[in-house]
């Protein structure tokens, strides 16, 4: 948890601007991003989470915001939290309907209804990657699942 505090407040005093010429906001938003990120790719999925959902309070209308949505789905995903990954898949999928990661959201709801044994829904949104996204690796792993 101490580890946790002492990322928001690091990623706080990143968001800050230091000046006009040091940081501009574009560089800031991402560079929290990639910081996030970076707890993500080390598998502190509590504090990605907590990164994640801070980035959103503070960048929801900037370009990252629908990947930074994913991202919290893909936490709860892997910390087993089944049912908020569900929610948190959906919000992709509602507000940012153009987004590339849009067949990664869809997939990954359908993965979440699977493990909290949904097995109809789960099935409903595995063909709806395959008949929407047909070309993508989405789409591939969505037949392998429909197979298993």
């Amino acid at each position: 948890m101490q580890i946790v505090l002492y990322l928001v407040i690091g990623l706080l005093c990143v968001t800050l601007p230091l000046s006009a010429a040091a940081l501009t906001t574009s560089d800031s938003t991402k560079h929290l991003y990639d910081r996030v990120m970076e707890e993500f790719q080390h598998r502190d999925y509590d504090a990605a989470l907590a990164g994640f959902r801070l980035f959103m309070e503070l960048h929801g209308d900037s370009p990252l915001a629908s990947s930074a949505q994913y991202w919290i789905g893909e936490c709860e995903f892997r910390l087993g939290r089944f049912q908020e990954a569900v929610g948190s898949f959906e919000q992709v999928m509602a507000r940012y309907p153009r987004s590339p990661k849009v067949p990664s959201a869809t997939l990954k709801k359908a993965m979440a209804y699977d493990k909290l044994r949904m097995k109809n829904e789960a099935r409903i949104l595995f063909e709806r990657v395959i008949v929407q996204f047909p070309h993508s690796t989405e789409a591939e792993a969505a037949k392998k699942a429909l197979r298993e």
